[in-house]
């Protein structure tokens, strides 16, 4: 029996008493624990599952910096699940729960996580101009608590369509999908429409922030005769490379992804930074300042290199012959 250990001089109310006490205190102790832990907060507006690849290649970054999530640092989530004008008042939540920190990424993110505080340092993953946007004041001195990484692949235009061109489309009617819910619809459809008119070519714009209203657009992409699609960046879109895909391989339309993970899921071809290595230099300045380092010190971080990467086992599904010239200046090729 337990209490026959307890001996002659505790009774058993003594003992529950006793016990009582320490189990208040434990909870206490766990929580100072966790509470002298810096918290890293995460504002996102994807979802878990959408983003769970970025954000293992953040986790790396910050493991290399000598932080681990459970062990020496404490992550607060804010997940906005493709509703973007969520994010003011998630940010604004967050900043409530006093984190050390707070990581972000997409243009509306890191500028509700900026509007929500002037002090919580602040590290962004953008694909705009963060001096243009109004993030920072200037790449090498951004001043103040935010800093991060641009991957620009918001403005990659222009080379799209060259490579669309190279890949045999010169002629063929062009189409941007863009998600109408994202703010940087406007902008990236400006931006490739710019691009379009330089070079004469004609632009459809589609919009979809569903399932169904992705099937209608493949649908209206067949009717208005599109050579070559464009697939914009967004966390929603992202999501659905799988039905993506699938459309463009039964509706034989040339797709081009704004990100390699798509291509790995069957598209046809990418071209922009690696979100990956955007977001493992993203977790090693969070390191750097959890250290000590401000973020007015960190430098905003450009893409060293921009990757193509060619699907042809899905060209030859779309009955494309893409040029030697072209694959052999591809970054990765999958056959």
């Amino acid at each position: 029996m337990l209490f026959s250990a307890l001996g002659p001089s505790m009774k058993r109310r003594e003992f529950i008493t006793l016990l009582g006490g320490a189990a208040a205190t434990w909870p206490l102790a766990v929580r100072a624990q966790q509470s002298a832990m810096p918290v890293i907060g995460f504002l996102s507006g994807a979802t878990v599952e959408t983003f769970e690849p970025f954000a293992a290649a953040f986790r790396q970054g910050l493991s290399e910096g000598g932080f681990v999530e459970g062990k020496n640092v404490a992550f607060e989530y804010r997940w906005a699940h493709g509703q973007f004008d969520r994010l003011p008042s998630l940010a604004i939540d967050l900043v409530g729960r006093k984190p050390t920190f707070i990581a972000t990424h997409t243009l509306p993110g890191a500028l509700a996580a900026k509007a929500a505080t002037g002090t919580i340092p602040i590290v962004f993953v953008v694909g705009e101009d963060p001096v243009k946007a109004g993030l920072v004041a200037s790449l090498n001195r951004p001043v103040g608590n935010v800093t991060g990484i641009s991957n620009f692949m918001n403005v990659l235009g222009a080379k799209r369509l060259e490579l669309v061109s190279e890949a045999g489309q010169k002629d063929a009617v062009l189409a941007l999908l863009v998600n109408p819910n994202n703010p940087n619809a406007e902008p990236d459809t400006k931006d490739l429409q710019a691009a379009a008119d330089a070079l004469g070519r004609r632009l459809e714009v589609l919009r979809a922030s569903s399932e169904r209203e992705i099937e209608t657009a493949f649908a209206a992409a067949v009717d208005r005769k599109v050579g070559a699609l464009f697939i914009n960046v967004d966390p929603f879109l992202f999501s659905q490379r799988g039905q993506l895909v699938a459309l463009a391989a039964r509706y034989r339309v040339p797709t081009i992804y704004p990100l390699r993970e798509m291509i790995v899921a069957g598209g046809l071809m990418s071209y922009g930074a690696s979100f990956p290595k955007a977001w493992r230099q993203s977790g090693l300045y969070v390191a750097r300042i959890l250290k000590g380092t401000k973020p007015a010190e960190l430098p905003v971080v450009l893409p060293t290199n921009l990757e193509l990467v060619i699907n042809l086992k899905t060209a030859k599904t779309l009955g494309l012959t893409i040029p030697n010239t072209l694959i052999g200046r591809a970054d990765e090729v999958i056959e």
